[in-house]
């Protein structure tokens, strides 16, 4: 186990909470809030092309479905057939079915590193984990445009994050309406497992987020915020890149 621990110091939390601090320091103002936006921005640039291969992963997906059904009525009563069935289809088709998951996994560790961060506060302790380029803060300064303490919880930005949420997962919705009904069409007008999924998605999710934020420090509702606008922002420019290309 403390294997795993020092693992996790060394090459997690350390680099991200050395970060975090050196941005905060050097920041116009010194402002905290702006400290975790950019963080949070460079972290999602990096994890840029797997964000790509996920949206083009599940538009692939979204296509596939007629043929996904197919193959799921045929073998209906044989599941060692489907599951080789399911995973020639998506050899064929170029598909990792996992790789729309890749965003989220790469999320994880920045989450943990903050909520790791905010849930032990910001004593001698931690700043013997600085490098010896960062330098130790006489104070941190944790407020957010002078008036949101990132270190206390704030529904505003919670109920914003959710709100943000669903403006995204409708974007999605909105993008994919014309092959849901298409798909619909197919399947003699009832909408696939998948399309009932995101439609209870679209509300459960933010709702979700927003207890979840409500809870706890306000920098997980400002972490939220930034990650989704990059995620619309993501799916925007992918989705006009494409449209632009012969």
């Amino acid at each position: 186990m403390e294997f795993f621990i020092t693992i996790y110091n060394l090459f997690l939390f350390q680099p991200i909470f050395n970060a975090l601090i050196w941005l905060s320091q050097n920041v116009p103002g010194k402002d905290f809030g702006v400290a975790v936006i950019l963080l949070t921005v460079v972290v999602r640039l990096v994890s840029y092309p797997l964000g790509a291969k996920a949206i083009k992963a599940q538009k692939k997906f979204a296509e596939l479905q007629p043929k996904i059904k197919e193959v799921q009525e045929k073998f209906k009563n044989k599941r060692e057939e489907q599951t080789k069935a399911m995973a020639d289809l998506f050899r064929e088709a170029n598909i990792n079915p996992f790789a729309s998951f890749a965003p989220f996994f790469i999320q994880i560790p920045i989450f943990i590193v903050l909520y790791h961060t905010f849930s032990g506060g910001f004593g001698a302790e931690r700043f013997s984990l600085l490098y010896s380029f960062v330098e130790v803060p006489e104070q941190l300064n944790t407020w957010f445009l002078g008036f949101i303490d990132l270190n206390t919880r704030f529904f505003p930005l919670a109920l914003a994050a959710g709100a943000l949420q669903f403006l995204r997962l409708k974007q999605m919705e909105v993008k994919g309406k014309k092959e849901q009904k298409n798909k619909e069409k197919k399947s003699g007008g009832k909408p696939d497992f998948s399309s009932l999924i995101q439609k209870q998605m679209l509300y459960i999710l933010p709702v979700l987020i927003i207890w979840i934020a409500s809870r706890l420090p306000a920098a997980f509702g400002l972490y939220i915020i930034t990650t989704t606008v990059f995620d619309m922002w993501q799916q925007w420019f992918i989705t006009k890149r494409e449209s632009h290309t012969p």
